[in-house]
């Protein structure tokens, strides 16, 4: 035997390797042979196998594992033979594409074919593949690229699949970073994975050494950007898990200890069956992470799952966590002797799962009069037996409820995590049997009572439905029929709801009106860094003094009354003012919290002399625009979590019903509206046509086989735009992305056999009517028909002109310029109502459309008008009860000046402002029809806190008559809430601060304060003569005089110096 012949097939990501053993030397012993690979690098073995009585072998291995050489070896019991192979074709192939064909990575830098082990895999088209210095010759210097921020700026050193970098300029077509380290003699060069926008990129970092690396951008061919640090470190590791036991219900509090926690991907938990009950991150600590255990299927004996730390793919194993059991509660014993305290025992089985006082809740309920009452009790300590384990709880006897508590009527229940126990009496023998006699005759009598009073109410209720169906069919016959038959189809599923962030949601609720207002804002992460912000000890002289005069209450609430006082300062400048304020004040709302209350209680002092009940109605003083920005402030998570997504649901669902019918693309007017003035009054005929719609590939980097084929609904109707609208949209809903496009990059082409003629709005063909009116072309003009192929492409260039939508009045689509419906729009209110042959079709369409949003109407407005868990949001219960201690103070009787007080400063100010006004709270467009639609529900939202009955009659508008028959229950439903915001026990003021200051914390380097104070300095230099007579007359103001005119003297050195 001489020699040993390898062959290699390669399948997917594997190769297989035949050995065969050559040579005349000696015979084979028919013994069994051991076949051996291993790689001289690194010396593992990769393969070994034995086979009985063959000269034959072979091996599965990875190509990873075919990199380095390998040495194969035969043997047997009396001989070895020994060979050392190189696999690596990768190093064998001599072009871009021969290396791409290979299944290798091409080394664009050093032109070469190698094979790529790290975290970051590009495939490099080699058909664009040039060189930097060509690049150059035919490229304009782009703008200089600029980094703000790394995140995150702390990797393992495993790398890292997706790093974003935020700052400005990112718009080269060839992007890549320059990472410098200790490591490395050159700068490492990495290809952008992903450009975002112009401020938002994604790269994908390899693997590297523990070091601090610097890393830049720039376009190949041009400077490099300024560096900032990135720092490679070690892999995580866990020291220990506290407490590492939990029992199978979950719900226990635990504490992870360890190094580099933050850099993780993820952490896991895994069952004895690899299967994953939970996962978490973590990155707001390095050395420290808490979670809930969650819950395991309960066993008799204990259980062991795994945390696992995720990084890159790679699992690290972290500590094992035991489970136990649920804890077991046997038996509670209630003492009531004590005077003022009520005290309870409970027994616990021993167990090991050390549960200590602050993870147990106790509740205790029994009955008062009629009414079941809850007592929550406190753990005072827990003492061990041999058998059992005592918690020892006590609770404060209320005076209302200070006789004897009737021990039948008392439940107790423990809950620790997700666990909950009612736990049971001691057994005792009090005889029921009196009570269980009553108990039949009680269910017989309610029985019968319920039946009588089920028919009479049935029996009227058919009734009223008879003589309903009677006026339905008489009036309407024609409305209520399409009514039945008609079916929406509504889009549940909508995708991620588009929230604006806080700063947004601010700026447009704080400021409504268009204007420059975004210096409000810190400075943008793309701006280059001033010399104050790159120099945090340095501050502002003028600024942090007037910072402090501003804190200072009586100076405020002086200066706001005397700005009241001039009249130049006008309803603009309140508003202005009391944003501004908002803004300056936003990291310290307690402080802003009390001088609402100061200015509230002299406003109160204001108008209770005249009409206590005109308070809070309109926006005239900086109180009353201030309690509007606070509410916002304070609500804004209540609204993002627990209204957000029906609101939005309801502005998507009254576009998915306005776009079923026709839609005037001029002047907005739709057939199916809940507004009377934007209902399209000249409807003709109109049908469906379902198109087949192709989608060209569009995009460059789309591979073959990406073209995408959908069906669309249209109406022949509808503008070529409208029918665009519809693709794109459909398509969107389907997909969830249209290639980042605008509406006016797609065009539409009809497509017959093998022509295709592109359709557009506006063209030859089009219609001219008189007065050189242009009719806008449709579906129906084009003559398409149902089943046609209509092709999806990317325009090479926009027209210019008029945006799509936008069209001037040179223009009509479904309201001719003669038409009775034109002259309506243009001249008296009601003239054309009348040339509506048939008034109740139009009613039923405003009836249509309601029906198809009153269920999402009815579910957006309960969830503003509901507390969940029973439980208020702090700013509404604290605001509300301020208001009824008000009135207290100032002898106020009446209650519905109380309640008109509540419905001003909470649902006209701030949930009014926000149902008309979506794009507040959205990143959507606001048209004006959706904003007519939003103006009825707002109405009715109002109508429903109203004190007074409505008048409704023939005369009465529409849009009071939609919700008519709805409005009654809603103001039970509002009276309910208002009662209950009332009857929950009142908030202490460390509650009220506590949540004003997590608020403040929350967005506490969101907004530029110095340049809110810079715009509040403003007006009180406008009437600095005023501010500072009145200072003069105040006594106990002197120092704050002087400080407002140091201020003014430091602002004037400033602007000698020409700082300012």
């Amino acid at each position: 035997m001489q020699a040993i012949n390898a062959c290699r097939s390669t399948f997917l990501n594997f190769t297989e390797i035949s050995v065969t053993a050559v040579g005349n030397s000696f015979d084979l012993s028919k013994g069994r042979y051991m076949c051996t690979m291993i790689n001289e690098k690194t010396k593992k073995n990769l393969c070994k196998n034995e086979y009985p009585g063959t000269k034959n072998c072979s091996c599965q291995l990875k190509r990873s594992d075919l990199i380095d050489k390998v040495q194969i070896s035969l043997s047997s019991d009396s001989w070895l033979l020994s060979e050392i192979f190189e696999f690596n074709e990768c190093l064998l192939q001599k072009t871009c594409s021969e290396c791409d064909r290979a299944g290798c990575t091409w080394n664009a830098r050093n032109n070469k074919c190698i094979v790529s082990m790290m975290t970051c895999k590009k495939r490099v088209e080699c058909d664009k593949t040039v060189n930097a210095s060509d690049w150059k010759v035919t490229s304009k210097t782009p703008k200089p690229m600029k980094i703000s921020s790394v995140k995150p700026a702390w990797i393992s050193t495993l790398g890292k699949s997706e790093v974003l970098i935020e700052g400005e300029n990112f718009t080269g077509s060839n992007i890549v970073m320059e990472i410098t380290g200790t490591s490395s003699c050159e700068p490492d060069e990495i290809s952008v994975t992903e450009v975002l926008n112009r401020t938002h990129m994604k790269f994908c970092l390899p693997p590297s050494l523990k070091e601090t690396k610097s890393i830049c951008i720039k376009e190949k061919g041009f400077k490099c950007s300024h560096p900032m640090l990135l720092r490679y470190v070690s892999l995580p590791v866990c020291y220990e898990i506290v407490p590492n036991i939990s029992w199978a219900s979950g719900g226990r509090n635990i504490t992870i200890h360890g190094k580099y926690l933050n850099i993780t991907d993820s952490i896991i938990i895994f069952d004895e069956l690899k299967h994953s009950l939970t996962q978490f991150t973590c990155h707001s600590s390095s050395s420290e992470c808490n979670f809930t255990t969650p819950a395991i299927k309960p066993e008799k004996g204990s259980r062991v799952a795994n945390i696992v730390l995720n990084i890159e793919n790679r699992h690290i194993h972290c500590n094992d966590l035991q489970y136990h059991p649920d804890p077991a509660f046997d038996f509670y014993e209630l003492t009531t002797d004590l005077e003022h305290d009520l005290e309870l025992k409970i027994n616990k089985r021993k167990d090991k799962l050390n549960i200590v006082g602050n993870e147990i809740e106790i509740f205790l309920s029994h009955e008062v009069s009629m009414k079941r009452i809850n007592t929550t009790f406190t753990v005072q300590n827990i003492t061990n037996t041999t058998t059992y384990n005592v918690i020892r709880g006590r609770a404060k006897r209320e005076e209302s409820f200070a006789s004897k508590i009737d021990k039948s009527s008392v439940k107790v229940y423990v809950k620790v995590g997700n666990f909950e126990l009612e736990v049971l009496q001691k057994p005792r023998n009090y005889s029921f049997l009196y009570v269980l006699l009553l108990i039949p005759v009680v269910i017989v009598v309610a029985v019968l009572v319920t039946q009588r009073k089920s028919r009479q109410l049935n029996r009227k209720l058919s009734e009223q439905l008879e003589l309903l169906e009677c006026d339905i069919r008489r009036e309407i016959r024609e409305g209520f029929v399409e009514l039945q038959m008609e079916k929406l189809d509504v889009v549940n599923s909508f995708g991620t709801v588009p929230f604006l962030d806080y700063k947004h949601f601010v700026l447009r609720t704080f400021f409504p009106e268009p204007g420059g207002n975004s210096f409000v804002f810190i400075q943008d992460s793309s701006e280059p860094l001033t010399i104050q912000s790159s120099n945090p000890g340095h501050k502002d002289e003028s600024v942090a003094a007037l910072s402090a005069l501003i804190c200072n209450k009586n100076f405020l609430v002086t200066l706001i009354h005397t700005l009241e006082k001039q009249k130049t300062f006008s309803v603009k400048d309140r508003c202005l003012f009391a944003s501004f304020l908002t803004i300056a004040l936003q990291t310290n709302l307690v402080y802003l919290t009390s001088i609402l209350e100061v200015l509230t209680r002299d406003l109160m002092d204001q108008s209770s002399n005249i009409q206590p009940k005109l308070m809070l109605r309109r926006t005239e003083s900086v109180v009353e625009k201030l309690l509007t920005n606070w509410m916002s402030v304070c609500l804004s998570g209540f609204l993002r979590e627990r209204v957000g997504e029906s609101f939005y649901s309801l502005v998507t669902t009254l576009n998915q019903k306005m776009v079923k019918g026709p839609v005037d693309v001029i002047t907005s007017k739709a057939l199916y509206t809940l507004n009377e003035d934007w209902l399209l009054w000249q409807v003709t005929e109109f049908s469906t046509v379902t198109l087949n719609v192709v989608f060209e590939k569009i995009q460059e980097n789309e591979g073959e086989g990406t073209m995408q084929n959908i069906q669309v609904n249209v109406l022949d109707c509808d503008t070529i735009g409208q029918a665009k609208e519809k693709i794109l949209q459909a398509f969107l809903n389907k997909n969830g992305s249209l290639y980042g496009l605008q509406l006016s990059e797609v065009g539409l082409a009809l497509q017959s056999g093998p022509q295709t003629k592109e359709l557009l709005d506006v063209d030859s063909s089009s219609v001219i009517l008189e007065g050189g009116i242009t009719k806008l072309n449709t579906v129906g003009h084009y003559e398409i028909l149902d089943g046609a192929t209509v092709k999806v492409f990317k325009k090479e260039t926009t027209t210019p002109g008029c945006s799509e939508g936008e069209y001037s009045s040179n223009y009509c689509h479904l309201i001719l310029p003669d038409s009775e419906s034109a002259k309506d729009t243009q001249g008296a209110k009601h003239q054309g109502k009348q040339k509506f042959k048939v008034k109740e079709m139009y009613l039923t369409k405003l009836l249509s459309t309601k029906v198809a949003v009153h269920s999402v109407v009815e579910k957006l407005f309960r969830n503003i008008w509901t507390l969940p868990n029973n439980k208020a949001p702090v700013a509404v219960k604290y605001f509300f009860d301020f208001l009824d201690a008000q009135a207290e103070n100032k002898k106020i009787t009446d209650p519905d000046v109380v309640h008109i007080w509540k419905t001003n400063s909470l649902p006209l100010r701030f949930w009014v402002n926000i149902l008309k006004n979506p794009q507040f709270v959205f990143d959507v467009k606001k048209t004006p029809h959706i904003d007519g639609c939003l103006s009825v529900i707002a109405q009715a939202f109002m109508d429903a806190f109203s004190l007074s009955e409505q008048q409704l009659g023939k005369e009465s508008p529409t849009n009071k008559l939609l919700y008519a028959k709805d409005i009654p229950l809603y103001k039970e439903e509002v009276k309910a809430f208002y009662k209950a915001i009332k009857d929950l026990p009142p908030l202490s003021t460390s509650e009220i601060e506590d949540f004003l200051t997590q608020e403040s914390k929350k967005h506490e380097n969101e907004f530029n304060e110095a340049a809110a104070l810079t715009k509040i300095y403003q007006y009180i230099s406008r009437y600095f003569d005023e501010i500072l007579n009145k200072l003069v007359k105040e006594r106990g103001l002197e120092e704050v005089r002087m400080q407002l005119l140091n201020i003014k003297d430091l602002i004037e050195e400033k602007k000698k110096c020409k700082w300012v």
